[in-house]
């Protein structure tokens, strides 16, 4: 093997590496692939099998430990930005028809929402502005 088809063999490893990273979605094969390239260029530049072989795994085995715990820290963080019902929770609310502990009517960031309060012997006439604490269902709970 000559050092042209060299750097041709593990461009085709590479592309082969590309194929089960699409498949399973594991960033590992994806990992392997770049080693794979830093292979290659090392077969273009002429230097033997056995430095090819040892540029693969030293870059290969490089990403996997660096790069591989700091995507799972991300994958394992919060959304920095809420949405949904979890953008309610600690909003302020304007009471339309009196809230108690068995229901009433607020407005909540444009929209009315049917609301009770958390403790259930208070009562929050309307007008009164309440902070929102939980969303359960379509129900807001407010302090």
């Amino acid at each position: 093997m000559n050092d042209i088809d060299a750097w041709a063999w593990w461009l085709v490893g590479a592309a082969a590496l590309g194929i089960p990273l699409v498949v399973t979605a594991m960033p590992e094969f994806g990992m392997l692939a770049v080693g794979a390239v830093a292979a290659a260029v090392v077969a273009a530049l002429g230097l033997g099998v056995v430095v090819q072989v040892l540029v693969f795994l030293a870059v290969s085995v490089a990403l996997i430990a660096v790069v591989r715990p700091i995507a799972a820290r991300h994958s394992r963080q919060r959304p920095q930005l809420a949405t949904g019902v979890d953008a309610l929770k600690g909003k302020q609310a304007v009471v339309l028809e009196r809230v108690d502990g068995s229901g009433g009517r607020i407005k909540l960031a444009g929209e009315v929402w049917s609301a009770r309060s958390l403790d259930t012997g208070r009562a929050y006439e309307a007008g009164q502005e309440v902070d929102v604490v939980e969303i359960e269902g379509a129900t807001a709970i407010v302090i």
